[in-house]
């Protein structure tokens, strides 16, 4: 009896423990998953901040122009320039109407003149409203101040402060009798700041008169229809240029219910997305080993290149099959995100870390002291497995790399053994 109970224990505990393995599995996959996934969102927010950068930079210029434009004008008067037989006539459309664009006259905005008192806003009868209400009490004074002098609060202060504020409010009520209520007198404040805006105003000023060059680029994005990445980038790269010239192309551009906006954004996509991955192609297929560098830092410096390799690959193969159709039916090229096009020599590029992974922990093994050439031996396997896995093989190159890493394996093996029989 005591056997048969000890046989159902077992039995009960090697399910539970099935149970936790399979649970544990579940658990590890859905970790790989979640870590694919920040993999992939750290990758798109890195592309959103540099194209970031690059439209602040170029709203840094707008705005630097429009002030040079504004002082220029303030002091010499604007004169209408009237130009005939122009030279652009034998130029290509694009360039003629960008030159005609250069040409045309820049309407100064003038500058926000400042008011003295804003209480003085008339109402729609023409009569004066009464000044605001009193302004709140100062604010405390921080801690850094207080740090300094030994200050306390007085609430007298406070409240004779009130007691007045609130008795030359009723005095001005009674003698004007007509007095315009508040959400009214705050309206019209708003709108006439509104108004007064210089950057609304310069908004206008685009909208009004950038129509026809903007109608003139809706008509290029639209008609736009490339075979070549290098083609996209040039044409966003002049794009970008063209609207630089509006103070704010987002708000300038909303206007215009016409702008192919979906078509301009996935160009822009695929532009910065095939330049960043051709940058790192580049940086991985130049990569050269520094023998003077020590040999934990050469080593994560290459593992850190291959983890950047793999997950953009990773990002642009997970995304590829909904990308390329959309890419398809905007007449963007998108063959370079096969196997066949730029991800494919990104592939191969990896073989030049593996080549230079394993070159370097054969030359450690053979020539210094290390006394862990084991756990190097098994480090160099790991990493070429790794990119043989990823690449999907190895070239020639490769080959030989591996077989001199299992060359100095077996000579500090056939060593170990040596000074063991001794």
């Amino acid at each position: 009896m005591p056997r048969e109970g000890d046989d159902s224990e077992i039995a009960l505990l090697r399910i539970q423990l099935e149970a936790c393995l399979a649970r544990n599995t579940s658990l590890e996959k859905e970790n790989q998953e979640l870590r694919h996934e920040a993999a992939r969102l750290k990758s798109q927010i890195s592309s959103l901040k540099a194209h970031d950068n690059e439209r602040k930079s170029l709203l840094w210029k707008k705005i630097q122009n429009s002030l040079e434009s504004e002082s220029a004008s303030l002091q010499k008067p604007t004169a209408k320039i009237v130009e005939h037989n122009s030279p652009t006539q034998n130029l290509s459309p694009r360039l003629a109407f960008a030159a005609k664009k250069e040409r045309e006259e820049r309407i100064p905005i003038p500058p926000l003149k400042p008011n003295g008192n804003l209480a003085s806003f008339k109402d729609e009868n023409g009569k004066k409203s009464p000044s605001a209400p009193a302004p709140p009490p100062p604010p405390p004074p921080s801690r850094s101040l207080s740090g300094i002098r030994a200050v306390r609060r007085v609430p007298e202060v406070v409240e004779l402060y009130r007691a007045l504020t609130r008795k030359d409010a009723r005095m001005e009520n009674k003698s004007n009798p007509t007095v315009v209520p508040t959400v009214t007198f705050t309206r019209n404040m708003i709108g006439e700041i509104e108004n007064r805006s210089s950057y609304l105003s310069a908004i206008k000023s685009d909208v009004e008169r950038q129509g026809q060059f903007i109608n003139f680029l809706i008509k290029e994005v639209e008609s736009a229809a490339f075979k070549d990445m290098t083609d996209v980038e040039a044409f966003i790269k002049w794009l970008d240029e063209e609207l630089s010239s509006l103070v704010d192309e987002r708000a300038v551009l909303k206007h215009f219910p016409h702008w192919p906006e979906r078509k301009a954004d996935a160009m822009r996509e695929a532009a910065f997305s095939y330049r960043d991955l051709r940058n790192l192609e580049s940086e991985v297929s130049s990569f050269q080993d520094n023998p003077k560098e020590p040999l934990i830092p050469a080593l994560r410096r290459m593992q850190a290149l291959q983890d950047r390799l793999e997950q953009s690959i990773n990002n642009v193969e997970r995304m590829r099959e909904s990308t390329s159709k959309k890419y398809r039916d905007l007449q963007i090229p998108w063959q370079w995100m096969l196997d066949t096009g730029l991800i494919g020599q990104m592939k191969l590029s990896s073989l030049k870390l593996a080549k230079e992974y394993m070159k370097r922990i054969a030359r450690e093994m053979r020539s210094s002291e290390y006394s862990q050439e084991d756990n190097l031996m098994l480090q160099g396997v790991r990493f070429a497995f790794r990119v043989h896995q990823f690449s999907g093989g190895f070239d020639d190159e490769t080959i030989g790399a591996f077989e001199l890493l299992k060359m100095a394996g077996s000579g500090y093996q056939k060593q170990q053994n040596i000074a063991t029989d001794l």
